[in-house]
């Protein structure tokens, strides 16, 4: 801890990275100060209530009693921190270009606060260029102190997989990169307090592409599989027969799935960081952009499929007939709906004329194009159509076979069972 603070970490945003991050240095001794601007959100912290599924408020109220954590909506108590580390959204516009306002704001309020001898990282997916082009000129201009000498100024991507156990905050190996060499030592002094693992990278631009890089590289190659699904569809071929074929060669292949779209703040949104910042040197990503336009069609082929399993195993309509959608969670088992190509896929099924519900256990209500829509009970045999979008494990997808008159399964949960089964219609 730097002389004069009694916080050794400030995390600047309670959100999924935040959170984890917070009660990761606390369980290694460190005292954590979180800062956000939402006061229900603040006030659940401090009595040690968790509104992260990754961090359960078993694991953190002990954490908040024994004064590891605390949190405030102040930018006040900043200067306290030996540390301060960013961990802010950072979504797409409308037109699908990088919106840093969130960060810049924060940005704004921490240079008013910075005091000589902190460190400052970004933890905030974004573009190669922002921590140096971005957010150094607003901490410099609002401080009065220069990154390298007065403050220590780096960037380390957060890699959060949300619900995941086998890889936590502590276990994935971190990356970074600063401004100077020193910026970077420093800032790999304050992870290796908690962290298993810190990769020091040259630059802070290396950091922040290495995450891209990341999540491109399973964008395109679910891409790559998507398209394949639309072809063996036409072809006659069961896409999951090979792709459990391809995957037991044991070099040179690395499995993906096929699905109805990609969810999540990540790999939907990512890649077009990349995209946007290329354009500035004259370069255009055509490779990443197929991809995510690939992805993106991904709902609007799913559509066609449910409509097409209606006229041929049920002899009916889109138009009048009863679907519930099995999960809108993004992935299996978490209650995360951010860009889940779920709700794109409810919202054209409504306005091709069905008569739609949804049933998830981890997500009890959602907002639909104005819409509050609550989670309905589990009895598919009510229904027309079963529509499986997330493949989450609490299913039991035998027993979905036996009892729903017609499945379209985009996640091939039901199997062998599925595959054999007559009126089960497969991605």
């Amino acid at each position: 801890m730097s002389e004069g603070a009694s916080y050794d970490i400030a995390v600047i945003g309670a959100g999924y990275v935040g959170v984890p991050l917070a009660a990761t240095f606390a369980e290694a001794g460190q005292r954590v100060l979180v800062v956000d601007v939402v006061e229900n959100v603040v006030a659940a912290l401090n009595r040690g209530e968790s509104h992260i599924e990754d961090v359960a408020s078993e694991r953190l109220s002990p954490l908040v009693e024994r004064g590891l954590i605390h949190a405030t909506t102040s930018y006040d108590e900043l200067p306290a921190a030996a540390a301060v580390l960013i961990a802010l959204p950072t979504p797409l516009s409308r037109q699908r270009e990088p919106d840093l306002s969130i960060v810049t704001g924060a940005a704004m309020k921490l240079a008013g606060v910075l005091r000589e001898g902190q460190v400052v990282v970004l933890e905030s997916t974004t573009w190669p260029g922002t921590t140096r082009e971005v957010l150094q000129p607003i901490l410099e201009e609002g401080s009065g102190l220069k990154a390298g000498e007065g403050f220590f100024l780096a960037m380390s991507p957060e890699r959060v997989d949300p619900g995941r156990e086998d890889w936590t905050t502590k276990t994935t190996p971190k990356v970074l990169g600063g401004i100077t060499p020193e910026c970077t030592a420093r800032a790999a002094d304050v992870y290796r307090a908690a962290i298993d693992t810190v990769h020091e990278l040259s630059s802070p631009e290396a950091a922040e592409l290495t995450k891209l890089l990341e999540n491109i590289f399973r964008s395109v190659n679910i891409a790559l599989v998507n398209e394949l699904a639309i072809l063996c569809d036409r072809m006659g071929i069961d896409i999951w027969e090979v792709v459990d074929a391809a995957a037991t060669k044991p070099f040179g292949y690395m499995r993906f799935s096929p699905g109805p779209g990609l969810g999540g703040h990540c790999i939907p949104v990512d890649p077009f960081y990349l995209t946007w910042k290329a354009r500035e040197f004259g370069f255009y990503t055509e490779f990443i952009e197929l991809a995510g336009k690939v992805n993106e069609e991904m709902p609007y082929f799913c559509r066609s499929l449910v409509s097409q399993a209606l006229n041929h195993g049920a002899q009916k309509a889109m138009k009048g007939s009863r679907i519930l959608v099995l999960g809108v969670a993004y992935k299996p088992d978490i209650g995360d709906v951010r860009e889940s190509p779920a709700l794109k896929i409810l919202s054209l099924l409504r306005n091709a004329g069905a008569d739609v519900a949804y049933h998830d256990p981890h997500v009890p209500s959602i907002r639909l194009n104005g819409d509050e829509l609550a989670s309905a009970a589990y009895e598919p045999g009510a229904y027309d159509c079963v529509v499986v979008v997330t493949d989450h494990s609490a299913l039991d997808y035998d027993s979905l076979v036996d009892e729903a008159k017609l499945v379209v399964d985009f996640r091939n949960a039901t199997g062998a069972k599925g595959t054999a089964a007559e009126h089960v219609y497969k991605l």
